[in-house]
C-alpha cells in the first residue's frame, strides 16, 4: 500500500520518481479502508528534505499512511519557504483535537541550549503530555528523543567534548524484540550531535529498555512502554549524502570539524560515501509502523481511552 500525499507536496514527486508507492487525496479515497494517521512534528530546519526522509521509510510498508504534517504554533522557521509551511502544514494547536496513531517528533539544531531556554519548550511540553491521550505511539528522533525522555523521566543530556560525527556501529541489545525484527547482530547508523544520554542514568529510570547500543557513541535505540513511544538519539533516517552535506558546509564556513567517522571509503572525503543502513531504517520503521497496525484501535476516537 502507498503513503498518501498531497500532489503538490515535493516529497510526492521525489519518492514517486524512487519508486516509492504514493498516491493523492483522490486516490486514496477510493480504497475503503482506514490508513494509519501518522503526525510529523518537524522541527529540522530544512523541512523539505525532512519531509522526504521520513515519508520514504514509512511509506515502504505494506500499509497505507496518511502523513500529517504538524509546526510548532508560534516558531517561525527562516529556511523553509513561508508559502509551503501555509499550504502543508499544521500548528499544533490546530490538531490537539484529533487523535494520531503514531507520531514522530524529529530532532532540532538546538543541542547546546539547555530544554527550558528552547523557545517552544513549553509548547513542546504540551505536545508530550497530548501523546498520552491522543497518539497510539510515538518516535522521538535525536533531540526530540532527548527531549521525550527527558520531559517524562528526567533522564538529561550531556554536552560532549568534540561532535560524535560519523557511522557508528550499534550492537542488538534485544534481539527478540519486535522493533528489531530482521535485525541483525550488529548494524551501522550515522550519528550527528554534540550530546549524548548516559547509559547508566537510562538504567536508573524505571520501564526504559535500551534495545540498541554502541561503546563508541552511547545508547541508540530505547523502548519506553509506559508512554507508548520509542527514542532514538541517531539518524536511520538520513540520506546517503547527509553527512557529507554537514561536513562540506562546515568545511566552506571554517568550522573545524574532524571527517565523519567510517562513512567515507578510506574516510577519504573526496571518495563518493557509501550508504551502509539503508536496509536497516526500513525494518526499525516497518516494524515501528506494523506494531501500531496490531495495537491500534480500527475507531482511532478510542485512542487514549
Amino acid at each position: 500500500m502507498p503513503i498518501k500525499l498531497p500532489s503538490d507536496l515535493p516529497a510526492f514527486t521525489v519518492l514517486r520518481k524512487e519508486g516509492v508507492m504514493v498516491m493523492d487525496e483522490t486516490e486514496a479515497d477510493r480504497q475503503d479502508i482506514r490508513p494509519l494517521k501518522i503526525g510529523l512534528l518537524n522541527l529540522m530546519p530544512k523541512k523539505i528534505q525532512t519531509e522526504n526522509q521520513f515519508a520514504r521509510l514509512i511509506g515502504a510498508t505494506p500499509l497505507q499512511i496518511d502523513l500529517h504534517l504538524i509546526r510548532m504554533s508560534e516558531h517561525q522557521t527562516k529556511n523553509t519557504a513561508a508559502e509551503h509551511m501555509e499550504t502543508f502544514y499544521r500548528p499544533f494547536q490546530d490538531v490537539r483535537d484529533e487523535k494520531f496513531d503514531g507520531l514522530i517528533i524529529t530532532g532540532a539544531p538546538i543541542e547546546h541550549l539547555p530544554f527550558t531556554e528552547v523557545t517552544y519548550w513549553d509548547e513542546l511540553k504540551q505536545v508530550m503530555d497530548w501523546t498520552q491521550t491522543n497518539v497510539q505511539s510515538t518516535f522521538g528522533v535525536c533531540w526530540g528523543g532527548m527531549a521525550m525522555i527527558n520531559h517524562f523521566h528526567g533522564v538529561d543530556k550531556h554536552m560532549l567534548p568534540a561532535k560524535t560525527f560519523g557511522c557508528y556501529r550499534q550492537r542488538n541489545l534485544a534481539p527478540n524484540s519486535p522493533l528489531l525484527n530482521g535485525f541483525s547482530d550488529e548494524c551501522v547508523i550515522p550519528v550527528s550531535r554534540w550530546t549524548e544520554m548516559k547509559q547508566a542514568e537510562i538504567d536508573a529510570a524505571p520501564g526504559l529498555t535500551t534495545l540498541l547500543g554502541s561503546e563508541d557513541s552511547g545508547p541508540c535505540l530505547v523502548e519506553d512502554p509506559d508512554h507508548r513511544a520509542l527514542y532514538i538519539f541517531n539518524h536511520f533516517e538520513y540520506d546517503s549524502d547527509t553527512l557529507k552535506q554537514e561536513y562540506d558546509r562546515d568545511v566552506a564556513q571554517d568550522v573545524p570539524i574532524n571527517v565523519p567517522k567510517n562513512y567515507y571509503p578510506g574516510d577519504d572525503p573526496t571518495q563518493k560515501p557509501l550508504n551502509r543502513w539503508r536496509s536497516h531504517a526500513h525494518l526499525l520503521y516497518g516494524n515501528w509502523i506494523n506494531r501500531i497496525y496490531q495495537t491500534t484501535p480500527y475507531d482511532i476516537a478510542e485512542i487514549g481511552r
